[in-house]
């Protein structure tokens, strides 16, 4: 390739030595699957805050526990994180109160600790592949620059074979090695703004979950009363 060719990025890719290719490839696979999973995240947590907004409507609008229990169980399978962590307390709370040996503390402290055993999975649903998108955007440009180094590397070596090196000559191969550095940073980018943002929502609906579980666990008591 030389400079009288058209250097698109197209072209680039195409005349790119075999290890630059490789790095491209994987770079490009990469971004396919951060991309995936910033859709796939979005979406739950998207529909995590709708599905929480909807049970503390209703929660706060002094309908009867038993009721909102009876509807969580009867709708498992379309229920939101917060209704599951109402629905195990519940459920903890009635079983021990039916015991009769147990004091109210006890009975309150079970609901509590059912409460924040769905509440951590629920986070940890919420918080899976955020992980592989950090390394994603972290990894991604390092990635990008060692294909960057190794083309120019290979740029270089192929000058000895000329009698005299010229920039026409070392030009095409230096940009050729430039393109995985930019598919390294396009697969980053995303990866790091999504990222930021996908925990700075999980944190949001976390606190709200605390809170809940905090509220929850007065009323309990109140009632054992």
């Amino acid at each position: 390739m030389n400079v009288t060719q058209d250097l698109s990025i197209l072209e680039l890719i195409m005349h790119a030595s075999l290890v630059v290719k490789l790095v491209m490839l994987l770079l490009l696979a990469v971004s396919f699957m951060s991309w995936y999973w910033i859709f796939r995240k979005g979406f739950a947590i998207r529909d995590c805050r709708k599905r929480t907004d909807q049970f503390e409507r209703e929660f706060w609008s002094g309908g009867d526990l038993n009721g909102l229990y009876q509807s969580a169980v009867n709708n498992r399978h379309e229920t939101g994180a917060m209704e599951r962590i109402f629905e195990a307390g519940y459920r903890e709370f009635t079983k021990l109160r039916n015991q009769r040996a147990l004091d109210p503390a006890t009975i309150v402290d079970g609901a509590r600790r059912a409460m924040r055993a769905t509440y951590q999975r629920e986070i940890d649903d919420l918080e899976a592949h955020l992980a592989f998108l950090a390394s994603v955007g972290s990894v991604s440009p390092y990635v990008g620059l060692f294909g960057t180094v190794w083309g120019i590397m290979h740029a270089f070596r192929g000058l000895s074979s000329m009698a005299t090196a010229t920039l026409s000559a070392v030009a095409p191969g230096i940009a050729e090695a430039l393109v995985a550095t930019a598919i390294g940073l396009f697969a980053a980018i995303p990866a790091v703004v999504a990222y930021n943002r996908f925990a700075h929502d999980v944190d949001r609906v976390s606190v709200r979950f605390e809170s809940f579980m905090e509220e929850f666990s007065n009323i309990l008591q109140r009632q054992m009363k």
